[in-house]
């Protein structure tokens, strides 16, 4: 079937690579002139593992393309997806103005009846107001029906996730226009889900609230575990053998980042205010995350009261491994009130150096290596647990100054960080002190 996708972020980009690698002819729309030539040549704008390798594929079949001409790319389209973003506004709520704009391109290019899906992350009652606008806007007389169809992809897993989901949900008020999205699915094997259009809506914000109030109640569990000795790992996994728990989600650390979590937890507070319902549970959820970022500061000034002048090495930016995404990445949060303090940073990470170059503190340096990062440094901080920082021999941290290691991931065994004398605080776990050392900083 021919399709158009309207953004080419990482919503928009991997849904379409992936229709076209089930075998639909693609064209996928965005305004930036320089980003579709690039993609055009299969070079993707993001840092997706396994995404690059999939454009090229599917441009060299023929079957992916990329536009600014939103005439051209709805000509032959008989299904457009909605793909764009929906940033926060100052009350936490979504900002709906890039989808009204793709609703009015909608209605003024379109040639042929045409089903539009959402999949941009939108407020209960978005889809209605897509219709109304196209309805209002149409220059042709064809008919349109809308459908949500939410996305569910992890960064850094996208691709995967496109092709092992535990499910597709098709929301519609139209029976036919739900059986031709389930149709445009099949290839992908995943099971679906069909219901309203409301609740399909509902779904994509209660799904990502209950993961982050999962994340937010792991990570209070393992401050209470921390006060009492116990070990969060071996609570978590404890809990997460009950089935009914489950052992997803259950891993304690700095909070969580990225383009989802932080705003649609907010988003779903404001929409439950506009029927006049308080959220308590929610903004205790937003509440203990944005409290969680800043854990590491609190455990390096208990032990160096002063970072005046102390290089601070900072081992990872992203908000998670496997993207380039800094979108509230608790790196933002941490470096910062590290220059506040005085320190001399000196950050590292494998992808996303260049995104970070344009929201850190510019007083900030940067290294490819993780070795010189760690070399002579006073205090090493953990913010993301990439594979590259995981697997480092512990040895390096004995060419620190002082071998001081603060951990928001929980990346290394305590009993290996005892052995090889280095001072080791973690999240939720006992603390490994270097013997007979106590800084003094």
């Amino acid at each position: 079937m021919n399709i158009a996708v309207v953004g080419t972020g990482y919503v928009g980009l991997v849904t379409g690579v992936s229709l076209a690698e089930i075998g639909h002819t693609v064209t996928c729309i965005d305004i930036e002139q320089s980003k579709v030539e690039k993609m055009r040549k299969g070079i993707s704008p993001i840092y997706e593992p396994g995404l690059a390798e999939l454009m090229k594929k599917n441009i060299s079949n023929g079957r992916l393309f990329f536009t600014t001409n939103h005439e051209e790319g709805f000509r032959e389209a008989k299904v457009i997806y909605i793909a764009v973003g929906t940033p926060e506004n100052a009350d936490g709520s979504a900002n709906l103005k890039f989808i009204d704009q793709v609703a009015k391109d909608i209605a003024q290019n379109i040639v042929q009846d045409t089903v539009v899906v959402t999949k941009s992350t939108v407020p209960v009652g978005t889809n209605k107001r897509i219709y109304q606008i196209i309805k209002r806007e149409l220059l042709n007389d064809v008919r349109i029906d809308t459908v949500s169809n939410p996305e569910f992809l992890k960064e850094g897993s996208a691709i995967y996730d496109s092709f092992n989901g535990d499910r597709i949900v098709i929301g519609s008020d139209n029976d036919d226009a739900s059986l031709v999205i389930e149709e445009i699915n099949k290839p992908f094997g995943v099971p679906v889900y069909k219901t309203d259009l409301k609740s399909a809506e509902m779904i994509k914000y209660a799904s990502n609230a209950f993961l982050a109030t999962k994340i937010s109640f792991i990570n209070e569990i393992s401050n209470i575990c921390e006060l009492l000795g116990a070990n969060i790992e071996d609570v978590a996994k404890g809990m997460g053998m009950d089935q009914r728990i489950g052992s997803q989600f259950l891993k304690a650390g700095i909070g969580y980042g990225g383009s989802c979590f932080p705003k649609d937890t907010k988003a779903l507070i404001q929409i439950a205010g506009n029927v006049n319902y308080d959220f308590e549970l929610l903004k205790g959820v937003v509440n203990v995350n944005r409290k969680q970022q800043a854990l590491l500061i609190n455990k390096l000034m208990d032990r160096m009261p002063s970072i005046e002048n102390k290089k601070i090495a900072v081992l990872g930016l992203a908000f998670k491994p496997n993207t380039d995404d800094m979108r509230e990445a608790a790196s933002i949060i941490i470096t910062d009130e590290l220059i506040k303090g005085g320190a001399t940073v000196v950050a590292y990470d494998p992808i996303a150096i260049e995104n970070a170059k344009g929201i850190l503190n510019p007083e900030i340096q940067y290294t490819l290596s993780l070795e010189e990062a760690i070399r002579d440094s006073e205090a090493v901080l953990i913010l993301t647990e990439w594979d590259e920082i995981k697997n480092i021999s512990l040895d390096v941290f004995n060419t620190m100054k002082y071998p001081l290691v603060i951990d928001g991931r929980n990346c290394f065994d305590i009993d290996d960080m005892k052995e090889k004398l280095i001072e080791y605080h973690s999240v939720g776990r006992p603390s490994a002190f270097r013997e007979n050392k106590i800084l003094t900083m």
